[in-house]
């Protein structure tokens, strides 16, 4: 199942408007499938899988582990630093 470049924005949109580990589950979903037929990206799949585990949400913690097994070191790394970046800038929306 693909998802479109479109489902993806208004997923992160609604994350921006609130943050909820839910969403953030849904958009790990999206990147670590396909959009737009360029593949998955599991580094930001990661991201947002940590973030919602982050905020309670358990099936998040075994899709990030799941991911974890496919993915090089250096990009595991990145996905960590963009969790903890974006964590950092929009820490009020999750404290919301």
């Amino acid at each position: 199942m693909a998802f479109t470049e479109i489902e993806v924005l208004e997923a992160e949109n609604a994350i921006h408007a609130v943050a909820n580990a839910e969403d953030m589950f849904r958009l790990g979903l999206m990147y670590s499938t396909e959009v737009e037929d360029r593949g998955p990206d599991f580094i930001e799949a990661h991201k947002w899988f940590s973030l919602s585990a982050l905020l309670g949400n358990i099936p998040s913690k075994a899709y990030r582990e799941e991911l974890k097994l496919e993915m090089k070191a250096q990009d595991l790394t990145l996905a960590q630093r963009a969790a903890r970046e974006w964590m950092t800038e929009y820490q009020a929306l999750v404290a919301a």
